[in-house]
């Protein structure tokens, strides 16, 4: 630690604990026995819990009776299948294309898919904790504080953190606990990780093969799909052959009801006392900002309290002959932060240092310099640059942002009480009209939107679209619980219109049936010449000037040489080293728009020998994949031994 990060950072553990009313599942059995006041009273205590705790602690404690799996007595619930799932489709429609058709993706592979994942996962974790894996709540904080994602301006910003959680699916507790569950797996894969070495013979084996270069020249033919022809019958037999691909996608169209926060700003009034008051309260904790500079010499396993003290003298009576302290600050401080700058610290205010040198920094004068201080960090001379008046701003410039901060406790009250109110009402009712009117809210409706989700608005949320396509809201009909988009915006969902998928004609599918064979008929045309060029190249009934056009020529080219397709290149360095200069070798590579190239592997180059420095980072990497492999054993392992039960 450093002095230059001495200053305060808040906390997120308690912030964490206090959330806001979220979306969530009622208990089915409550709504089938919701009438009298019994059940609006159990109702009742719920949403209180909510508010209090946050919907996440309460969600996964009532999830418990539902699970897709045991792992060694531990569950895995429903609700962790399913958001696993539905995260994994988001994936794969994200790496696939908007023009992809969610349809296709078979929900069984899915599932099974992301339950292996899960066992995995909770594999590793009984691994870990087995092998007493665990550290701190506060590192679990440090994380989250210097994670670049939750960050604006270089520093943590709440907004930003529920930003990205939510775009992930996470609600606060949910994505700590996540966190947590990652650094855990990470300290068990780095364990193992560590205890990985290789051998000096390998190291030297793969610069070997690491730094070759090869000589070799291309011909690349273009697909030409316009030339191809492509029969009705051929497209009839695409079709017929793979109808299941040729499905409109399941859709929704919803109607949905949205509580804003900024809605309840015009129904609260302050008066100008309450203002004044909060003004006065404003400018009495402005203060003073001092602009320090400081020499830092630590106290560490190499050197002593004494020592520390000592060298710090020895500079303070180079300081007193004359010398400059930004100099001297350069050449001795151990304060990276600092240091560079001549030890500047710039300008902060009172409560942000450690106290013993906040201490002697206030009892400097302009451009003094303190006798030796002690701090936890080691021994420090201190230089005031200067001293920063507070600037007091007026009443009538202050007046918004006070009027606004009035506001906002109140509005955060009034904001809570209707998104409780939503949920009842949302709740009891049969549709989202009583709902809006009890609120004064209106019924809108989205555009179409399949299980990938929109682009914007609501249909653009995760949970939204979990909702939507849940079993309940979808199959049964009912409102959904209220949905918490961001800290502003709460929202009702209900399906109006389901459009199933249904079977595509050929007519509507025809051309883009039609365009694809064509390509296929382009490439294959385009493979059948390059062989027999090829065969005619080997045994030299075709010299290579009367290739049909000109060979690319490229020499002492690396395995990561940029400007060539990385599919050709992989095809270079697969093929085998010619056996004689006068005798190439041949081969071709299809490339992903169709096109066939011809390669002539004309030499294969050795590289120099490997610096300390390209061996060194040679032996990381090999050490890593063997850490990579020994893990992979590991969890083989775990898996081989454990109880699992898929329910």
């Amino acid at each position: 630690m450093r002095l230059s990060s001495i200053r305060i950072l808040p906390t997120l553990r308690g912030w964490l604990l206090c959330t806001t009313v979220s979306g969530g599942r009622m208990l089915q059995n409550i709504r089938d026995n919701s009438q009298g006041w019994i059940a609006k009273t159990i109702i009742g205590v719920i949403v209180c819990l909510m508010a209090l705790t946050g919907f996440d602690a309460i969600f996964r404690a009532t999830s418990h009776s539902a699970d897709a799996a045991k792992v060694n007595g531990d569950e895995i619930s429903l609700n962790d299948l399913n958001q696993a799932v539905e995260m994994q489709r988001r994936q794969l429609l994200q790496q696939l294309g908007k023009d992809f058709d969610p349809a296709m993706l078979d929900e069984k592979m899915l599932r099974e898919s992301a339950l292996k994942g899960l066992i995995d996962r909770k594999l590793l974790l009984q691994g870990a904790s087995d092998s007493k894996f665990a550290f701190s709540e506060a590192a679990i904080d440090q994380v989250m504080l210097q994670t670049p994602e939750f960050q604006v301006d270089g520093k943590f910003s709440a907004d930003r953190f529920d930003q990205v959680i939510r775009q992930m699916g996470f609600g606060r507790l949910q994505f700590r606990q996540m966190l947590a569950d990652e650094m855990l797996i990470g300290q068990l894969r780095a364990g193992l990780a560590g205890s990985s070495f290789v051998t000096d013979d390998q190291v030297l084996a793969f610069a070997r093969l690491e730094k070759q270069t090869r000589d070799f020249a291309s011909l690349t033919f273009k697909a030409d799909p316009a030339t191809a022809k492509v029969t009705d019958d051929e497209v009839k037999a695409q079709y017929d052959q793979h109808i299941k691909q040729f499905m409109s996608p399941d859709q929704v169209v919803l109607d949905y009801i949205e509580l804003k926060k900024s809605s309840f700003f015009d129904q609260v009034k302050v008066d100008d006392e309450s203002l004044q008051a909060m003004y006065q309260k404003e400018i009495a904790n402005l203060a003073e900002q001092r602009h320090a500079a400081h020499i830092l010499i630590e106290v560490n396993a190499k050197t002593t309290d004494a020592q520390a003290k000592a060298k710090v003298e020895e500079i303070q009576a180079r300081l007193a002959k004359g010398e400059d302290f930004a100099t001297l600050a350069k050449q001795f401080s151990q304060d990276p932060g600092s240091a560079k700058s001549g030890g500047d610290l710039g300008f902060a205010g009172e409560g942000v240092y450690d106290p013993a040198f906040e201490q002697a920094l206030y009892a400097l004068k302009q451009d003094q310099v303190s006798a030796p201080v002690k701090t936890q960090f080691g021994w420090h001379l201190i230089k005031l640059l200067g001293v920063q008046a507070p600037d007091v701003p007026t009443f009538a410039s202050l007046k918004e942002k006070l009027t606004t901060e009035l506001k906002t406790e109140k509005v955060e009250q009034l904001y809570v009480d209707a998104s409780k109110k939503l949920q009842d009402s949302a709740y009891e009712a049969s549709d989202l009209a009583q709902p809006a009117q009890d609120l004064g809210l209106k019924v809108q409706t989205s555009q179409p939107v399949g299980r990938e989700g929109g682009t914007q608005g609501v249909t653009a949320n995760r949970q939204v679209l979990q909702a939507a396509f849940s079993q309940e809201v979808l199959d049964e009909g009912a409102n959904s619980s209220a949905i918490e988009l961001d800290p502003e915006t709460t929202v009702v969902v209900r399906v109006k219109e389901h459009h199933k998928p249904e079977q595509l004609p050929l007519t509507a599918v025809a051309d883009g049936i039609r365009s694809e064979l064509a390509k296929q008929h382009a490439t294959e045309a385009l493979k059948t010449k390059s062989e027999a060029l090829i065969a005619g190249l080997r045994d030299g009934k075709i010299a290579p000037s009367a290739a049909g056009q000109q060979w690319k020529v490229l020499e002492a080219v690396s395995r990561s040489q940029e400007g060539i397709d990385p599919v050709e290149l992989q095809a270079v360095f697969r093929m085998a080293k010619p056996t004689d200069k006068a005798k190439p070798v041949y081969s071709s590579v299809t490339l992903s728009d169709g096109s066939v190239v011809v390669l002539r592997l004309n030499g294969v180059n050795q590289g120099a020998a490997p610096t300390d420095e390209e061996k060194a980072s040679y032996r990381r990497f090999l050490a890593s994949r063997a850490g990579q492999e020994d893990f992979a054993a590991y969890r083989k392992a775990l898996e081989s031994k454990a109880e699992v039960k898929r329910y």
